[in-house]
């Protein structure tokens, strides 16, 4: 089993679904996890967890809309532990569906800033911390829907294929330097965000979670030299 023992990681999302899911992952396998989510109650469910089974986390209690407060992460982080080894980026929204000329503007607007602007900001800020690290890893989460284009998914799909864009840009920046950054299409889970957008699937046939925790922990390691790839998990 990979060993991440020692090291330190960031979770975006991690209150629950994937997030939660990958964060408790990362702690079984050693890794000293900062938490970071909008819900406070969330947040403590899965430090509770990560706890219960001898882990160790921090809570960060963050707006991804909030774009000051993602600018000030980077100094608080250094501050406590002067790197930052993994980045794992599984917080996103849908907004909803729609013709794209039928969208609000703010939702579109919130859309592009939580799936996209707020993991530019993360790179901006943190990115000083992953190359502190021995072995910087970053993982974003992404979604087949930015290269299949679905009618209706126009602002999640847009987010998603300029989320993709930005990360390969990244990850041949940072090429010779250590860190290494990807991308991980988990495919269809047992999620809130999976559920408003199929409100009418069954949901008892999808699989949790956990089971695409184990290819984040795998692209979070030392020795992973993948960079700037995409690893697109089976639908089963």
């Amino acid at each position: 089993m990979t060993s991440l023992d020692g090291r330190i990681a960031l979770v975006t999302g991690a209150s629950a679904g994937l997030g939660a899911a990958v964060a408790k992952r990362l702690a079984d396998a050693g890794a000293h996890v900062v938490l970071l989510a909008r819900s406070v109650g969330g947040l403590e469910a899965t430090d509770d967890a990560i706890r219960a089974k001898g882990g160790a986390a921090t809570l960060v209690p963050l707006d991804l809309r909030e774009g000051d407060k993602i600018d000030q992460l980077g100094a608080a982080l250094a501050q406590r532990f002067g790197r930052l080894d993994i980045l794992v980026a599984a917080a996103g929204v849908l907004g909803n569906l729609a013709p794209l000329g039928h969208f609000d503007p703010k939702v579109w607007a919130e859309v592009m800033e939580v799936n996209a602007v707020a993991n530019w900001r993360l790179i901006r800020v943190l990115d000083p911390l992953l190359r502190a690290s021995p072995a910087g890893r970053a993982v974003f989460v992404t979604c087949a829907a930015a290269r299949t284009f679905p009618p209706y998914w126009g602002a999640y799909a847009a987010s998603k294929a300029a989320l993709e864009a930005m990360v390969r840009c990244y990850a041949a920046e940072v090429a010779q330097l250590g860190v290494r950054a990807n991308l991980i299409d988990p495919g269809p889970l047992r999620t809130q965000l999976r559920a408003a957008g199929f409100p009418r699937e069954d949901r008892d046939r999808l699989r949790p979670p956990e089971a695409a925790a184990e290819a984040f922990v795998a692209l979070a390691a030392a020795e992973c030299e993948a960079n700037g790839t995409l690893v697109t998990l089976p639908p089963v």
